[in-house]
């Protein structure tokens, strides 16, 4: 798989556990992109994939390929922090296969993923990135997300620290909402 791609994007679905869970699991061996450092089981990652419904300010949007249905990656939203306060801003994510990088494929998910919380009191969206990853940070700062700061030597994984930048991006908020363009 090289070159750009066409690709479909669609809400996630109870069906695409299996292959999410896996697809997750490699970065969980293979990276420090996540700081999970242990595996996770199908039925550990189904309550993940249920707090990601189909419509509200959680989402979880996935990739495919048109012709043979493969996952190409993801991307979801979800709560920044537990305290109500923080309830108009998500942390967004996103993973590719590791056929899929440097398609398209996340500029496309993001795309998706950020047409929707148009229309919910999202009013920003936080993204860490382990570094270093320049493909994630190219990503964020492409679509508008901007640098806030960095974390020095904030996680470890893999018998060294890593640090995390943290980037924003304003997002438009639903009509009516404090923020929204139309307000």
């Amino acid at each position: 798989m090289t070159g750009r791609t066409e690709a479909q994007v669609r809400p996630g679905a109870e069906a695409d556990l299996g292959t999410l869970t896996d697809l997750y699991n490699h970065y969980v061996r293979e990276t420090a992109v996540t700081f999970d450092t242990a595996e996770f089981t199908h039925a550990d990652r189904r309550a993940w994939l249920l707090s990601h419904p189909e419509d509200g300010p959680y989402r979880l949007k996935v990739a495919t390929d048109p012709d043979s249905q493969e996952i190409l990656g993801y991307a979801t939203s979800s709560p920044h922090r537990p305290k109500a306060a923080y309830a108009t801003s998500v942390e967004t994510s996103v993973y590719l296969a590791p056929g899929a990088t440097g398609r398209g494929v996340g500029t496309l998910l993001y795309t998706a993923l950020f047409a929707a919380p148009a229309k919910e009191d999202v009013h920003r969206a936080y993204a860490g990135i382990a570094l270093p990853n320049e493909a994630s940070v190219r990503l964020h700062t492409r679509l508008g997300f901007r640098h806030l700061g960095t974390f020095g030597e904030v996680g470890r994984k893999f018998g060294r620290y890593w640090d995390v930048a943290w980037y924003e991006k304003a997002l438009p908020g639903r009509p009516g909402q404090p923020g929204h363009p139309g307000r």
